[in-house]
This record gives structure tokens, C-alpha cells and sequence, in this order.
């Protein structure tokens, strides 16, 4: 029952503070199936049979990609549908006249939340957390059934997946109690010897009598210290809300930055004075530190400039699908960061409260995003239409959610809408922002406006002529027709036309939100000398010119990546393809930048889904200044003189760090070497093959055509003709080993946990054979199963749900799910390695 789940609250875990106030974890005990109408019940469907599901839940991931999957290339061939999930609730008879919600942190999409069969709430938007009161529907001292259902169909354009993907929370709370989405702390005052940090809390009465208590408030510092304290009396009278403000004082307070993501506990507290009983309790999270922007410094953070290095994200994590949990989020943030971005863009939706924490912990600075589209649809059943209803309340629970979360600085309304081109369409962005300044004042409100999509329009019938005139390339939507201008899309940003059409969208922003639009930078510190400018999304090609032009203009903050992470869907938009070769296979497009099914991935990410890093990953970094040491990429050897069919802008050279390509000895290779020196010299065992200048052929970069021959290859950086650094890659030899990596070996059994193993294929050194890609077997004992396994692959016919998968490029990642407490064991083998097993605890 109800009551003694509370008591077995595992106090170990993140949500022992939550169910202390009331809230507590609603993940098991689920189950789900493909929607069954009453009349399929009444027929005897055999698609009524249910499956247990721990939340969160991907409906989407587990099922058969099709190649006839409608827009299939948009969802990575996921064909969709109708889900719905059930779950029993036994509750005390004695929490009768408490007022209980469910509160879901997402639900994609259209969700409707049943009770004992009776519709208790809804929402459209798939991303926006929402609660849901249960109590007027509840048979207390019974067993209750909660249903919800949601579907998926034509209505990204991306992989969005389906169902619960996010948390779930029961919230349980008398009469009078702190509503917790609207409890607000700030810091309107921050030096570094002391810091103001107020607190407003709002306290509901939905009781029949008039309730006088006390509000305490404590600030708790990083090493658990009260750092500031106070208290007030608040009267409510019956059916009423009353806001309690406070505002404490601390002195030398651990300041919330990227560098140091310190952060406090505010434990709020509403007690009777009489009896001093606990009333009720809510606590957040927060980090101390202050936001400036201007034109003079651009963005500055605890009086810090600070140039922003950006990554654009989708919300999925690859082999899980859409599902966010803390650990999947942790060790995205982590990998990015270590990769060297400091902040990221949630493209092109709301972030999960997962990611936003895992943000906060680790210092990464967020831009969160609001929608895709206003009133015009980009999809056939998309959000559009439900935008004129829903985009208040929407916007609402974006800020509610996100307000005490450090990490956020700034709001995005939009990501590259039509509309934005137009003057009503101005009114819409002039109402969208001033809603986010209504309810957070704190940050700064920007829009991802890409001028040549306010302009379709006009670019549209042009775009037909240009089809018309035998050029099936600009087939394929938006993405490819931006691709297929090339050189004519800077013209077309910076134009006068653009100009006009995008002025009043632009100033009704705090920093203009510019998409793939630096062509701008420019030309407008003279036409708009207060504008801030941010590269909302740019191409990973731009990179070196991109963040010149940031580092030369304190109105350019910073630049977003499309993208940083790899993502599913929106499949091949960076993939290189060539003109079919008997080597390199037959890798023409059918249309636009896509290939077809079973392509999965965009492959345009720094870092793959499986989270490894990509040759472009360290190019950036190193024009980030933050890498000094050469690095090799080498382009695949069965590709070398083929000639390129398609590389869009989102494209990187086909290129891999290694020099283990068996069956190519003695054939041409080209190699290129990443660096911020002057020249680099190329050497294989020693002996040199040349020495070329940095910037040749391009910035950061320096190119060697030679031959492939086992061995040691190592390139030397030299600056004014100094030694600045070294690096090298070792050929495989011949035996073929598993190599299994746990990323950590105790796991956490709360249900927010996940254990990470990485599977590669190596030598006895450890060197990975990356051209001798296997299939790898996984199985788990104890108290784990295997939640995922997959690879990098940006196109496979196989399934993240089965427990056998083909490495790619030598890797391949598995995730478990702990389940209980007590040992775990791993095995991984492979027809042609002899297995490897790993132990893990689950406590």
C-alpha cells in the first residue's frame, strides 16, 4: 500500500530529500502496450497484450524500423503509433482529504492521464512537464488503475520517440502546502565577499480553515554549513495562496561557474508554532553567481567574460532512444565537457529535469528551447496546431522547471521559424519573450532566427525553379536547399532583404539568436552596434572562421555546433557519400543529403552516440585553444580517390584516428593532423614523410598523402621551430582481443542509475582494430539486466533491444539496468575472441 512505500523509501538515494517533502519516485511497477480501443478489448485483439516496463520508457526504440516508414529519414525509419501504460495503486484509507498529483517531468505526445478510467488531465506538447491531481478520482483503501495513453506520428523532425520518457513523481500533500513549481530562489545582489539570495515561496490553503504558520528558510553552503537562515509568519486564509518572500545575506558565498559548479541546498519549511509540527517541506538546489550582457563585454558571469562554446543536443541518448535518466544525462555532460564545450543548446525543445541537473552538477551552461514551431507547421501533425492554445502554459512550465537551476542563462522562443520573417510574425516573438520576462527576469531571452528560413517565401519559388532546371539535388526540405546554395547562402543572410525582414524579430530579443547566419557578424557591429550576437547553430565545418569571429567582437558571445552529440533521425545529414566504386560500394544518395534506410543517425555529431569522440571533436578543441598536441586523423583508405557524390556543410572529412587498415598495404592514404603549431612533420618507424605548414589546406590543419604500410605513425609540432608537441598511432597486430571497460563499478539501485560498459576490439597492447568490425554477444546475471546495447553506426539494420550487436569502428557500448541490490556479473564474447567478464554491485 501506499503509506508503506513511503516508509521503504530508499534513503540512500536522490530521492530521499524528495520524499520528504512529499514526493516520491513512480517508475515501477508499469507496464504498457500498443493502444487497444474498448471494441479491439470487446474482439479479443491480440494486441492487447501488456509488457512490464521500468520508467522511463521509450515505446519507440525497441521497435522494427521499416523502410517504408513514412518521412522515414526524420525518425531514423521508426514507423511510430498509439501507446498506452498502466500501473495499480493501492492507497491507505487513511490518506483520504490529502491532495495527491502525478507529476511528469514528459510525456511525447498528446498525453491523457487516466484514473480509474476517468480522464484526470492532459497535455499536448511532448516535452513540458505537467502534473496531474488524482485525489478527486482515488478509492481510498482500494486498488486504483492509472492509465496513459500518447502517441507519435509525422510530428518531429527528428527522433522524438514515445511514451513516459521522462520521470515520474506521486506527490502527496495536505491541504496547506508550498506549491513547489512555484517557489522561485534568485540572487539579485553577488560580490565576491557576499551575495543576497531571496526566496519566494507561494503557500496554498485549499482547506475550510483560516491557518496562521511559520515559514523558515535555510541555505545550506557547500560543506553543509547553514549558511544564511530566517523565518516569517504567514497567514492564509481558506482557499487562498500567499507569496512569502525572503531575502538572506551570506557572506563569502561559493560562487556557481563552469569552472566551479558549487552549489547550495534551500530547504524550505512551514511549521505550526503552536505544536511546531512539520507542515510541510520543499528544498531546491541552486547555485549563487550573477549574469551581465552588454555590448562593451559581451557575456559575463560573476563579472567574468566568458565566450561561449557551444553544443547544439537533441534529447535523445542513442541506444536508449528518447529515454532521460541522471546517469545517461551525467555522462553526456561529462563527455561534452571534457570534449571542450561549455554550454549546450537543447534543440529544439525543453530540456529534461535530469539534464538540467546534471548541468548544475557538473558546470555546463544551458540555452533552454521552447519550440520548433509557432503557428506554422514543419511536420504533418506537429505542434503547430496546438500552439495557439497550449504556448502559454507551455512557456510557464518551462520556466517553473527550470528558474533555480544555475546552469540556465538563457531562454530560446524559437528555433528557426517562418514566421520570423514577417511582422506578425514579430508580434508572436514580442509576446513569447515578454511571457518569459514576465515570469524570470533573471535571464536573458534569445531566438534561433535563420534569415533564409524567414524568407522562404521568396527562396521557395526560386528553389522551384532551380529544380525545375534539373537540379534533383535540392529535393529533400529546408536542410538540403540550405546545403545546395553553398556559397549563396551567406549572400542571402546578409542580404538587405534579410536584413529587413528579420529586424523586428531580432529586437525584441536580449542577444540575436543567429542561425548558420555569420555572415551577419560583421557587417552588423555598423548597422546594429548594440546588437549581442550568438551563433544559436552553425556548421561543424565553420568552426575556425566561426570562433575568429568570436573571439575579434565582444557583441559575438559564442557559437553552437550542429551538433555536439550525435543524434537518431534526420538520417545522413553529415554523411559523406561517394560515386559508387568497387572498394567503397555503392554509396550513392537516392535524394537530397539522405541515403536512404537503414540509415539511423544524422553523423554529424562531434561525439557519436555511443559517446565517442570523432576526429572533429578534437579539431575543435584544438581551435578552441584548449589542445596543444597534434592529432591524426587518417581518411579510410577504401574511400582514397573516390570522388565525393555529396558532403553537405555538416559533413567532416571521412576520416578515423588510426592506422590499423589490413588488406590496404601499400596504397594511398591521406592524412591530415589537427594543430595550433606552425608546421608539422609526418614521420612511419622514424623515417620522415614530409613536413607541411599548418593552414594548408586549411586553418588548424596540415595534409600528407603517403602510403599505407604497418607501423608507427607520428606526427611532430613544431612552432618557430620548437617542439610544441608530439602524437602518435600504432598499428594493430594480427590477434583479435574484446576489451571491456566499466565506466564505474557501483551502481546505485534506486531506479535512476545505469552501469556504462565499453566494448572494443583491440590487440594484446590494447590498440583497437578498427577495420575488422564483429559481433559482439552480451549477457548479464544478477541483479542487472541489459538495457541497451549498440554502437556508433550511422546505419544499421540492427536493434539497440537485442543482446548481440556489431561493433563499429572497433567499439561498441552496453548498458544495464540494476534491478535489486547485490553483484552483477557481465560477459561479453565474440565468435572470434574469448569472452571477457566484469563484475559491478548494484547497492
Amino acid at each position: 500500500m501506499l503509506s508503506e512505500s513511503i516508509a521503504r523509501d530508499d534513503v540512500e538515494s536522490r530521492e530521499d530529500r524528495r520524499a520528504s517533502t512529499g514526493r516520491f519516485l513512480f517508475t515501477d511497477g508499469w507496464a504498457y502496450r500498443s493502444k487497444v480501443t474498448a471494441f479491439q478489448e470487446l474482439g479479443g485483439s491480440s494486441a492487447s497484450e501488456w509488457t512490464s516496463v521500468h520508467l522511463p520508457h521509450d515505446a519507440l526504440i525497441a521497435q522494427e524500423r521499416r523502410a517504408d516508414a513514412p518521412r522515414g529519414e526524420t525518425s531514423g525509419y521508426f514507423p511510430g503509433g498509439a501507446f498506452e501504460y498502466r500501473r495499480t495503486l493501492e492507497v491507505a484509507a487513511e490518506l483520504a482529504g490529502r491532495l495527491m498529483r502525478l507529476e511528469f517531468d514528459g510525456v511525447y505526445r498528446d498525453a491523457a492521464v487516466y484514473v480509474n478510467g476517468h480522464l484526470a488531465g492532459q497535455r499536448a506538447f511532448g516535452y513540458s512537464r505537467f502534473s496531474v491531481r488524482i485525489d478527486p478520482f482515488l478509492v481510498f483503501g482500494a486498488e486504483n488503475e492509472i492509465r496513459v495513453e500518447c502517441r507519435t506520428h509525422l510530428d518531429s523532425r527528428w527522433y522524438a520517440g514515445a511514451g513516459i520518457y521522462r520521470d515520474v513523481h506521486l506527490v502527496v500533500k495536505d491541504a496547506v502546502h508550498i506549491v513547489r513549481d512555484e517557489l522561485r530562489v534568485s540572487t539579485p545582489s553577488v560580490d565576491t565577499d557576499s551575495a543576497v539570495v531571496e526566496i519566494a515561496a507561494v503557500v496554498e490553503n485549499s482547506g475550510a480553515l483560516t491557518r496562521t504558520y511559520r515559514l523558515e528558510v535555510d541555505v545550506v553552503g557547500t560543506s553543509g554549513e547553514i549558511a544564511a537562515a530566517g523565518s516569517s509568519p504567514v497567514t492564509l486564509l481558506p482557499g487562498s495562496r500567499a507569496t512569502v518572500r525572503r531575502r538572506l545575506f551570506l557572506e563569502d558565498p561559493a560562487l556557481w561557474s563552469v569552472d566551479a559548479p558549487n552549489l547550495h541546498d534551500v530547504l524550505i519549511t512551514l511549521r505550526d508554532p503552536v505544536d511546531e509540527r512539520v507542515v510541510d517541506e520543499e528544498n531546491a538546489v541552486v547555485g549563487i553567481r550573477s549574469l551581465q550582457l552588454d555590448p562593451r563585454h559581451g557575456l559575463r558571469i560573476n563579472g567574468e567574460v566568458v565566450k561561449l562554446r557551444g553544443a547544439c543536443i537533441h534529447l535523445d541518448n542513442g541506444p536508449l532512444g528518447a529515454v532521460s535518466m541522471r546517469a545517461a544525462e551525467e555522462r553526456k555532460i561529462a563527455r561534452l565537457k571534457e570534449a571542450g564545450f561549455n554550454a549546450i543548446r537543447s534543440s529544439h525543445c525543453p530540456m529534461s529535469t535530469a539534464l538540467l541537473e546534471a548541468c548544475d552538477r557538473l558546470g555546463m551552461l544551458v540555452m533552454d528551447e521552447t519550440f520548433d514551431v509557432w503557428t506554422s507547421a514543419k511536420s504533418d501533425y506537429d505542434y503547430s496546431f496546438d500552439f495557439p492554445e497550449w504556448w502559454e502554459r507551455d512557456i510557464e512550465a518551462l520556466v517553473a522547471k527550470d528558474f533555480n537551476h544555475p546552469s540556465v542563462i538563457f531562454y530560446s522562443i524559437g528555433n528557426e521559424i517562418p514566421e520570423t520573417g514577417t511582422p506578425i510574425g514579430s508580434t508572436w516573438g514580442r509576446r513569447l519573450a515578454e511571457k518569459v520576462r514576465s515570469l524570470d527576469s533573471t535571464r536573458f531571452v534569445t531566438n534561433g532566427i535563420n534569415p533564409f528560413v524567414a524568407m522562404l517565401d521568396t527562396i521557395v519559388p526560386q528553389m522551384k525553379a532551380r529544380r525545375e532546371a534539373s537540379a534533383p539535388e535540392t529535393a529533400g526540405g529546408v536542410n538540403t536547399m540550405m546545403a545546395g546554395f553553398g556559397q549563396m547562402m551567406g549572400h542571402i543572410q546578409s542580404s538587405d532583404a534579410a536584413t529587413e525582414r528579420t529586424e523586428e524579430s531580432f529586437a525584441v530579443l536580449d542577444a540575436a539568436g543567429m542561425n548558420y547566419s555569420d555572415a551577419r557578424y560583421v557587417q552588423d557591429r555598423e548597422r546594429f552596434p548594440d546588437r549581442i550576437i550568438v551563433g544559436t547553430e552553425t556548421w561543424p565545418s565553420s568552426i575556425a572562421g566561426n570562433w575568429e569571429l568570436v573571439q575579434a567582437d565582444p557583441r559575438v558571445i559564442g557559437d553552437f555546433t550542429w551538433t555536439g552529440w550525435d543524434y537518431l533521425g534526420e538520417t545522413g545529414l553529415g554523411t559523406v557519400r561517394y560515386l559508387p566504386s568497387a572498394e567503397a560500394g555503392d554509396t550513392a544518395p537516392t535524394s537530397g543529403f539522405s541515403g536512404g534506410f537503414p540509415e539511423l543517425t544524422a553523423w554529424c555529431g562531434d561525439i557519436d552516440i555511443i559517446g565517442t569522440r570523432r576526429p572533429v571533436s578534437y579539431f575543435r578543441e584544438t581551435v578552441f585553444g584548449l589542445r596543444s598536441e597534434p592529432y591524426i586523423a587518417v581518411e579510410r583508405p577504401a574511400v582514397h580517390g573516390v570522388p565525393v557524390a555529396v558532403a553537405t556543410p555538416w559533413s567532416w572529412t571521412d576520416s578515423l584516428n588510426s592506422w590499423s587498415w589490413a588488406g590496404f598495404e601499400g596504397r594511398p592514404v591521406q592524412v591530415e593532423v589537427y594543430s595550433d603549431a606552425d608546421e608539422v612533420e609526418l614521420l612511419l618507424d622514424g623515417a620522415v614523410i614530409g613536413r607541411s605548414r599548418v593552414g594548408d589546406p586549411a586553418p588548424f590543419r596540415a595534409a600528407f598523402t603517403t602510403t599505407y604500410n604497418p607501423g608507427t605513425l607520428e606526427a611532430v609540432a613544431y612552432t618557430d621551430g620548437v617542439e610544441t608537441g608530439r602524437s602518435m598511432l600504432r598499428s594493430a597486430s594480427s590477434d583479435l582481443r574484446l576489451s571491456v571497460e566499466v565506466e564505474r563499478a557501483v551502481l546505485r539501485h534506486d531506479g535512476t542509475d545505469l552501469g556504462f560498459i565499453e566494448v572494443a576490439l583491440t590487440d594484446a597492447t590494447g590498440t583497437v582494430h578498427a577495420a575488422r568490425d564483429q559481433a559482439v554477444t552480451v549477457t548479464v546475471e544478477g541483479a542487472a539486466v541489459l538495457q541497451a546495447l549498440g554502437s556508433g553506426a550511422p546505419a544499421t539494420r540492427e536493434t539497440f533491444s537485442a543482446d548481440t550487436h556489431h561493433t563499429f569502428d572497433g567499439r561498441a557500448l552496453a548498458i544495464i539496468r540494476p534491478i535489486g541490490t547485490g553483484d552483477i556479473t557481465v560477459t561479453v564474447s565474440s565468435e572470434f575472441a574469448n569472452p571477457v567478464s566484469v563484475a559491478l554491485t548494484a547497492s
